[in-house]
């Protein structure tokens, strides 16, 4: 059995995976439950530290949740604006604003710290 403790490298890290998928299947309150709920709750802190997730940029996501929904970009000019806005906020050459923000949160339920964060904008050549 392995010896409860936090996860210090990848050498803890495999050995707690395998230790949780030994006790994968066992029964509700019983130790063996609990000790794979510790052992969860170590393997997400360790990947929290060492693997994080990076939410995709705002655009990247606005498109994938049209992509995803089977909808156009015309269906983003209730949300953001007329075409042109859409247009340029699409091609990176405009930015999101507070209020498209809101609204793309609330209309499409894109998570609002993901359209939040900062993202390149493209130079208009005019």
């Amino acid at each position: 059995m392995l010896e409860l403790r936090p996860i210090r490298n990848e050498a803890d890290y495999r050995a707690v995976l395998d230790e949780i998928a030994r006790l994968f299947d066992a029964q509700q309150n019983t130790p063996e439950c609990d000790r794979l709920e510790v052992l969860t709750t170590l393997v997400e802190v360790y990947e929290q530290q060492h693997y994080p997730i990076i939410p995709p940029d705002p655009i990247e996501a606005i498109l994938y949740y049209l992509e995803s929904r089977g909808l156009s970009w015309q269906d983003l000019e209730s949300i953001i604006g007329n075409r042109g806005e859409v247009t340029l906020v699409l091609h990176r050459q405009q930015p999101l604003t507070l209020d498209m923000i809101r609204r793309l949160h609330s209309c499409l339920g894109i998570p609002a710290e993901v359209l939040i964060q900062p993202y390149s904008l493209h130079k208009n050549s005019a």
